[in-house]
């Protein structure tokens, strides 16, 4: 195995995750003291980025799932989970901390894998060429680092919303940072994107 291809995986997943973080923290914190939040984010997160790696694959190789033209409106998956959490955030604004917390859900499967697929739609213009350059080999290399690095980041972002802390604050001001993240996340993928003609 290459160790030259090893670092470029490396470096190519840094760069191209590094909001993940921040991302997987506030989930982590939405679903403090809950059951089968730990399970809902890695499940998903890895379903999501699956996807996102099966679409850059399959392009690498020749095969077009998702129009280029169509990779900005992944934007409104963000974005419409970010409204909905703002929605819920507003309903429940006047109730105490504890009446708050046993209101909110924690985090579900499909919606972290589909802000992680939203999240991750302009990484697959970035794998598409390193994948289809680096052959076969290279292309597993690369595959398989991600997905142990994956590993790394979920385990990051539920080590920094449990730090005592970073906890304090995601529990004080998480149900209004989350649905500002996800918005932002949707509304930086439609702009950037072109989407809508911005």
């Amino acid at each position: 195995m290459n160790i030259g291809v090893i670092g470029q995986a490396v470096a190519l997943f840094a760069v191209t995750n590094i909001d993940d973080i921040l991302v997987l923290a506030l989930f982590f914190a939405q679903g403090a003291g809950r059951r089968g939040t730990t399970r809902a984010v890695v499940l998903g997160q890895y379903a999501g980025f699956i996807a996102i790696l099966a679409v850059a694959v399959a392009a690498a190789f020749g095969a077009t799932f998702l129009p280029e033209e169509a990779v900005p409106y992944l934007g409104l998956l963000p974005l419409a989970l970010g409204v909905r959490a703002a929605i819920q955030a507003w309903r429940h604004r006047a109730e105490t901390g504890e009446e708050k917390s046993a209101a909110e859900n924690g985090p579900k499967l499909l919606s972290v894998a589909a802000v992680t697929f939203a999240n991750g739609g302009d990484n697959i213009g970035v794998y598409v060429p390193v994948f289809a350059t680096a052959g076969i080999g290279g292309m597993t290399v690369h595959v398989l680092v991600f997905l142990l690095l994956l590993a790394v980041w979920i385990a990051a972002g539920r080590y920094f919303a449990t730090r005592p802390a970073i906890a304090k604050a995601l529990s004080r001001w998480g149900h209004v940072l989350l649905p500002v993240v996800l918005i932002g996340i949707g509304l930086l993928i439609l702009v950037e994107g072109g989407a809508f003609g911005l």
